[in-house]
């Protein structure tokens, strides 16, 4: 049994439950409100599990045995877990180039984009630099983006790289939600968020949606 260390809006964890679903593996998600309690990814139990205090972490008692258990964070890394484990339905390629193309789309996210708009680097541009934290999210946000699209160009098929779903789509959706949230103008990178609309119709996308959770706030 899967067990998926997950904050509902969190871009990291979006990804790996995607991957869950689009897989049809069972799991179980586990709620780390980030914000509650001064974020609860901080509480000694959590910690002891993912000293980074951070989502996503997928845990996986090993096969036969109920006393070990299979730990790791970082949703790249998760994802490489489940593509080798659970190899289909795939989300990988079998060409060796689009195989790096969409890992190269997908740290793009990762390591580009995400981490410079993490909640606790926001946090920390706004309470203890008194800097303009959304001013400076929108910046890398619209300039990773314009390099994703560009990037793409080279391999967009109906997805972004080819027509079958991978990494990179899963990276990318996310991403595209965040960048609403922070105010980005869409309307250069059409490309993209007609991919986002495909995605959208996949029941894996539906059900791993952040309004869909189990921690999502009620709606108003």
């Amino acid at each position: 049994m899967m067990k998926l260390y997950s904050y509902w809006r969190s871009t990291c964890s979006w990804r790996v439950r995607v991957a869950l679903q689009w897989k049809a593996l069972a799991h179980e998600i586990v709620p780390v409100h980030l914000i509650a309690e001064g974020g609860q990814q901080y509480g000694a139990e959590y910690l002891a599990k993912n000293p980074m205090a951070q989502v996503p972490l997928l845990e996986e008692t090993g096969a036969g045995d109920a006393e070990i258990v299979w730990r790791m964070g970082q949703s790249l890394a998760i994802l490489a877990y489940l593509e080798e484990r659970y190899p289909q339905p795939a989300l990988l390629p079998d060409d060796v180039f689009q195989r790096a193309m969409v890992r190269q789309l997908a740290e793009l996210v990762s390591s580009g984009i995400q981490p410079l708009q993490n909640l606790s680097v926001l946090n920390h541009l706004s309470n203890d630099l008194g800097q303009d934290s959304k001013a400076w999210a929108q910046r890398w946000i619209h300039r990773g983006l314009l390099a994703f699209d560009q990037t793409s160009r080279q391999t967009r098929g109906a997805f972004c790289v080819g027509d079958h779903l991978s990494w990179a789509d899963i990276c990318l959706i996310p991403q595209l939600y965040n960048a609403r949230r922070f105010g980005v103008d869409l309307s250069e990178v059409p490309a993209l968020v007609a991919i986002e609309a495909r995605c959208e119709a996949l029941e894996a996308f539906q059900r791993a949606h952040p309004d869909r959770q189990v921690d999502a706030p009620a709606p108003a």
